[in-house]
């Protein structure tokens, strides 16, 4: 429970007294780090759960997003919907989830490790995208030369006969 209490903590921002001193960016990079390495550990845990298992995580996830649309919340929903091989994975949402932190990231300096994590994952989410659309496509010229050589095929039956 400690555990989720202080996860859930890191849905906020990260006010630290001292605003922009050198001690306060280095003690928000520190809490976005344990943040960050909290979130991987999470999604690690639930890529070994059972589907079942993984669908009640995707919900509360889901929940938890829809109270609180913080860069916390956005990443691990992010992190849920684009695990492999679950009924659930929706690349295309999930990138969308990550792309205002992606845009945000780009524009700030220096970045945070959440931001630059969101970037990372959004980049290699939205590339995963282009390359399932880019076989789906190739999938589809295939079948239609296929098409093709089958009429072929018939017409030089049907003239053998």
């Amino acid at each position: 429970m400690a555990t989720c209490v202080s996860v859930l903590a890191g849905c906020a921002p990260f006010p630290f007294a001292g605003g922009n001193s050198p001690a306060a960016v280095q003690a928000r990079e520190a809490e976005e780090a344990r943040v960050v390495a909290e979130l991987v550990g999470y999604v690690q845990r639930v890529a070994a759960m059972h589907s079942d298992d993984q669908r009640r995580e995707l919900n509360v996830s889901t929940q938890m997003f829809s109270k609180d649309r913080g860069a916390y919340g956005r990443v691990r929903l992010a992190l849920l919907l684009a695990l492999p091989g679950t009924a659930f994975n929706d690349d295309i949402r999930a990138s969308g989830l990550l792309e205002p932190l992606a845009e945000s990231a780009a524009l700030e300096v220096p970045r945070g490790p959440l931001q630059q994590f969101a970037g990372l994952l959004y980049v290699q989410i939205s590339e995963r995208a282009r390359e399932q659309r880019r076989s789906a496509q190739l999938r589809e010229q295939l079948d239609a030369l296929k098409a093709i050589e089958r009429g072929i095929i018939e017409r030089e039956k049907a003239r053998l006969k």
